[in-house]
C-alpha cells in the first residue's frame, strides 16, 4: 500500500432487516454488495461522483473479487467500511475493503476488489493516466461517510 494512502476512508452502514437470513444473519453475496457501495462512495469523494470518471471517456470493470470473512455481520449493526487502493498498475488498480463492527473494531471480512480501466464507449481496457493514477494512490484519507444514520460518529 502506498504510504501516501495509510489512512482509508470510512463508510459506514448500518445492515437492513432485507439483508439478513431468517436468524438475522447478513447472507453472503450482501457483502459484494456492500464492498460496491463502498467503492462508489470512493469514486464520489475520489473524484467528485462516477460521472466525473465517464466525462474523462473512462470506466472501470471488475474482474476480480475476493471475500475472507472472520465473522458475520447481523442485523442492525454498524459496519465500518475502510476503503484504501493498494495497487495501481498500468491498466487496473486494487481496492480493498476491511470491513469491520463500528462499535468494538471486531473485522467482519476483508475484500479485495481488482477493477480494469476501459474505454466508456466500447469497452476495452486503456492505461490509467498519470492523473488518475496519482489520485488513487492518494486516496481520500481522513473521508467518512455516514450512511448508517448516527447521529455522533
Amino acid at each position: 500500500m502506498s504510504e501516501l494512502n495509510n489512512m482509508p476512508m470510512e463508510v459506514l452502514l448500518r445492515v437492513r432487516y432485507a439483508e439478513c437470513d431468517a436468524q438475522q444473519v447478513v447472507f453472503n453475496s450482501r457483502y459484494a454488495e456492500y464492498a460496491d457501495l463502498a467503492a462508489t462512495e470512493f469514486m464520489r469523494a475520489l473524484l467528485g461522483g462516477f460521472d466525473k470518471l465517464l466525462a474523462q471517456g473512462l470506466d472501470n470493470q471488475v474482474v476480480n473479487l475476493n471475500i475472507s470473512w472472520q465473522r458475520p455481520a447481523k442485523f442492525d449493526d454498524v459496519i465500518c467500511m475502510k476503503v484504501s487502493v493498494s495497487k495501481v498498475g498500468s491498466s487496473s488498480f486494487t481496492l480493498h475493503v476491511d470491513m469491520c463492527q463500528q462499535k468494538d473494531g471486531q473485522s467482519i471480512c476483508t475484500v479485495e476488489v481488482i477493477y480494469v480501466m476501459v474505454d466508456a464507449k466500447n469497452y476495452k481496457k486503456v492505461e490509467i493516466n498519470q492523473a488518475l493514477k496519482q489520485q488513487l494512490l492518494e486516496g481520500t484519507p481522513g473521508v467518512r461517510v455516514n450512511l448508517a444514520g448516527l447521529i455522533n460518529n
